[in-house]
């Protein structure tokens, strides 16, 4: 796949569209570490806030809408129990989770090759 991506000759503009369209959707301090917390089994809206350091419930409230509009997260509404949401990924959201660990991976890497300089 590198090689597909590295050919020449390549389409920059297309190239640049693509990374802004990611950039949108997943771009920002809060959309990754959210996605991190669903895909670890957090659902509820509490779980999730409290698996974030620093987040703001009006933070975390704002991102959620923006990731359902995208697509990337299921809101379902439990009718039994009146105030009972849960949050899940959706399939299209778990797509990116080989590219999350790696830039995890990649974080991890980082932070060791910077505290040994």
């Amino acid at each position: 796949m590198i090689k597909e991506v590295l050919s020449n000759p390549r389409n920059q503009q297309e190239e640049v569209q693509a990374l802004q369209d990611t950039i949108y959707v997943l771009g920002g301090k809060w959309k990754l570490p959210i996605i991190n917390s669903l895909c670890n089994g957090n659902s509820r809206f509490r779980e999730i806030e409290r698996s974030i350091p620093g987040i703001t419930t009006r933070m975390l409230s704002r991102e959620l809408k923006d990731m359902e509009a995208n697509q990337l997260i299921k809101r379902t509404v439990d009718p039994d129990i009146p105030s009972m949401i849960a949050y899940s990924p959706t399939d299209y959201c778990r797509s990116f989770g080989d590219i999350i660990l790696e830039m995890i991976k990649w974080g991890k890497a980082h932070r060791e090759l910077i505290k040994s300089s």
